[in-house]
């Protein structure tokens, strides 16, 4: 069990990937930047999808860039690699968005 979120194109392939053990709380963050805790199962993603469009990642987006160039005593203590996935993961559901006008995360 864990948090596998995925992030995909229009044509279904996969653009984004960030995997959280089951018990590592750095999942709620990516979770909370994208306003989808409701996809949220506590162990894992409740293996459901939902469309992003490039707005609301982009929203994400600049919520993490404040997050972490503001309140750097909350993310002082998050694992680095996290972090990284977590950017990385907006970002390139974000690059998806712009081309495309959105994309697809699969909170399993």
């Amino acid at each position: 069990m864990g948090h596998d979120i995925y992030g995909y194109n229009k044509d279904g392939k996969e653009i984004a990937y960030a995997r959280f053990s089951m018990w590592n709380d750095n999942a709620t963050i990516l979770y909370r930047l994208l306003d989808s805790m409701d996809y949220h199962g506590g162990v894992s993603g409740l293996g459901r999808s939902s469309a992003f469009d490039k707005e609301k990642i982009e929203n994400a987006l600049n919520s993490y860039t404040q997050l972490h160039n503001n309140i750097g005593n909350f993310m002082s203590g998050c694992d680095p690699f996290d972090l990284e996935q977590i950017q990385n993961f907006i970002q390139n559901c974000y690059t998806t968005a712009q081309k495309e006008g959105s994309v697809t995360v699969f909170f399993g």
